[in-house]
């Protein structure tokens, strides 16, 4: 039995797929159902700050609110209460700590990213998190 499910969204197809596996898990265990979107500064790091940088960061924050507002009104048209969080790190690492603040005892992810060039350059995250998280993971293939 799962009492509290966390599913990562990045508003990939296959990141939609495992928040409706998600929704299904959640009525099926009556469990609570937290939904994380993180937007990978990782990425930004060595990047010196400038206006461009900001801008970037701007839109991803942007996308990052309206694929969460998306998926709030999917969840309401189902009647599944979501907790939402917006966080900004690495994402496998933001995950697993997600999951441990939340003492989520599911994880549920697509298998890649939007895009297959994630793979190459930051590696695979849900591979990161298969192999490092202490709680059980769903990886939803498309």
């Amino acid at each position: 039995m799962y009492k509290t499910i966390l599913v990562a969204i990045d508003g990939s197809p296959v990141s939609e797929k495992a928040f409706e596996d998600a929704v299904k898990q959640t009525i099926a265990w009556k469990s609570d159902l937290h939904v994380v979107y993180v937007v990978e500064s990782g990425l930004f790091s060595d990047i010196p700050a400038d206006n461009k940088l900001e801008v970037m960061y701007s839109l991803l924050e942007q996308e990052g609110t309206a694929v969460l507002e998306k998926i709030m009104e999917i969840a309401r048209k189902k009647n599944v209460q979501v907790t939402t969080h917006f966080e900004q790190g690495h994402a496998g690492d933001t995950i697993l700590s997600t999951a441990e603040k939340v003492n989520a005892d599911l994880i549920i992810m697509g298998s890649h990213g939007k895009s297959n060039i994630d793979r190459i350059l930051i590696g695979s995250v849900s591979s990161f998190v298969v192999e490092h998280s202490k709680v059980s993971v769903l990886v939803v293939r498309s």
